[in-house]
Order: C-alpha cells, then sequence, then structure tokens
C-alpha cells in the first residue's frame, strides 16, 4: 500500500536535497526517516535516490514518483478542504503561483487580506517566470497562477485582475536623465537590458514593440536578467536602459536612483492575470480565493 505519510517524507527529502534537514523539519529521527524512504523503495522495487558522497538526488524512478506523489497530496488536501467546507470550515493548504512583479508587488497584501477571517488557513505562493508557473499549473503542482502574460493553451483559462504599465528607467549620469521624453528612434540605438525569454514582462514588452512598429530582434539588446531585482542592479550600474513595471521602481524613483523617461506618442501596458486550468475543478479554498482576487482593484 502507498503509504500518505511516506510520500510526505519522500517530498521533503527531495525538496531540502537531505535526509537529515528532512528529519529535523519533520520532528522526526533520521533513522526513522530512512526507515520509512526504505519502505516505500521496498514497495516500488527500485531506488529512488541516489546518495553519491552527500549529494541526494532523485533517480528516475524517483522523478517520476516525485510527480504523482505531489498530485496525490494535493489531491488529499482538496479532500479535506471539500469536507471541512461541507461542515462550514474553511481550512487546507493553497498552492499558487505567480510571476515576478504580482508576487513580489500585487499578492502580498491581498494574501493577508484573505487569510484574516480564515487563521486555519496556509498559503504558499512560488515565484517564477510567466513560463514556469502555468508549466507547473498544468502538471497540479499549483491550483492557480497570477501572471503578466498570456501563453496560447486551449487547457488555460485567463481573467483579468488589473491593469499595468511598464516604463523606461534611466540611471543617474545616463544622458538622458535631464530629458522629459524621448523618441522610439532613439531607443533603437540604445542598449537595452531585458528580462530573460519566457517571463511575461518580456513577451508584453515584446509585444508593445511590435504594436509600436518595431522588430523586438532589431534592439540592442546588452543584456538579459532573471529577475526583476537584477534588472534595477543592472540600469544602476550602467549596462543599458530598461522596461520595467512602474509599481518596482517607486522608491527608486522616489530616491533619484532611478528616473522615469517617457517615450514620445507611446504607452506600454499590460494586464496581469488570474490563470487556471480548464481541466481541473479548484478546491473550495482555492475557489474562494479566486473569486476573492477578481473582486479586487489593484
Amino acid at each position: 500500500m502507498l503509504d500518505i505519510h511516506r510520500l510526505k517524507i519522500f517530498l521533503k527529502i527531495a525538496e531540502l536535497k537531505s535526509f537529515s534537514r528532512a528529519a529535523h523539519e519533520l520532528y522526526l529521527t533520521q533513522p526513522t526517516v530512512s526507515q520509512h524512504i526504505g519502505a516505500l523503495e521496498q514497495y516500488v522495487g527500485m531506488p529512488l535516490f541516489d546518495r553519491a558522497d552527500r549529494d541526494i538526488t532523485l533517480t528516475r524512478a524517483g522523478e517520476l514518483l516525485y510527480g504523482y506523489a505531489r498530485q496525490i497530496i494535493a489531491l488529499q488536501d482538496e479532500a479535506r478542504q471539500a469536507l471541512d467546507h461541507f461542515k462550514g470550515k474553511k481550512t487546507g493548504h493553497l498552492v499558487i503561483g505567480a510571476s515576478t512583479i504580482p508576487g513580489e508587488y500585487i499578492l502580498p497584501p491581498l494574501l493577508g487580506d484573505f487569510k484574516k477571517p480564515y487563521p486555519d488557513i496556509q498559503i504558499t505562493m512560488r515565484i517564477a517566470d510567466t513560463a514556469v508557473i502555468v508549466e507547473e499549473l498544468l502538471s497540479r503542482n499549483l491550483e492557480l497562477g497570477v501572471v503578466g502574460g498570456r501563453i496560447k493553451d486551449e487547457h488555460l483559462q485567463y481573467a483579468k485582475l488589473a491593469d499595468d504599465e511598464q516604463v523606461l528607467i534611466v540611471p543617474r549620469r545616463h544622458r538622458w536623465w535631464a530629458k522629459k521624453e524621448v523618441l522610439l528612434e532613439e531607443l533603437i540605438q540604445e542598449p537595452l537590458v531585458m528580462r530573460e525569454q519566457g517571463s511575461g514582462s518580456r513577451m508584453s514588452m515584446e509585444l508593445n514593440l511590435r504594436e509600436a512598429g518595431i522588430n523586438p530582434g532589431n534592439m540592442l539588446v546588452s543584456a538579459e536578467m532573471g529577475s526583476t531585482a537584477a534588472l534595477k542592479h543592472a540600469v544602476r550600474s550602467g549596462v543599458g536602459v530598461a522596461f520595467i513595471s512602474r509599481r518596482a521602481v517607486v522608491d527608486e524613483v522616489a530616491h533619484s536612483l532611478l528616473r522615469i523617461i517617457t517615450v514620445a506618442g507611446h504607452t506600454f501596458s499590460r494586464v496581469f492575470y488570474v490563470v487556471t486550468d480548464r481541466k481541473r475543478t479548484l478546491s473550495p479554498l482555492g475557489k474562494s480565493f479566486r473569486e476573492f482576487l477578481l473582486r479586487q482593484k489593484t
């Protein structure tokens, strides 16, 4: 029989890549953890972890079980939520995903507001680029996501959450610092720092450039960054100028570390979406959170 408790131990070891750290977090002894994994490996008939030196990695069999184990644990939690909901309680563990801007600037206060009447719920938010969030959602590792770009897939359902504006930022000592606006033609010749491929910011910016009549492939991209924070640091260090969410540079602009420059005749906007998987029925907690988000004005 596939034991739920052993699957949880297996997932914790896979997450932490350590038997000892997993034992510590689960309040178990290391021999007990090893005993449970040994029993699980005996059940599946093959090793689940490679234990070379101090590195703990999943075997191919472990990787296969990992995806199913996460789904089994999530389904167990959904069942518990449904029964609690039937009894008039709201409990459970909600796992959501978000791309960088909504994950860092929009969702945190909303999560606090949502939790206030439901002290017994737990929410985990994973932040990654839009492509990763969608992949995790379709793999049933997340119940819903909040992203800044739309990836075409017949299984995905998008609902508008909030509008956003992408603004052009320049660092101190840049020759445009004293300007209020620049022409789009000037921008084409300027080194540009962009987010990595797969991010909602990159998708939206490239779409906006095309709508302005500019081929993104003709832009002089000097660097690609994997996070909003890295992008801001790169601009401040003189690597290039960049487009970024206005929400993300409020403090830097207020302290004159970065300056927003208007691109004459153009506004670069985008939308943040709540994305769900059409094939999956949301848990009562997931459904309540989605409805809560779509009632907000951000």
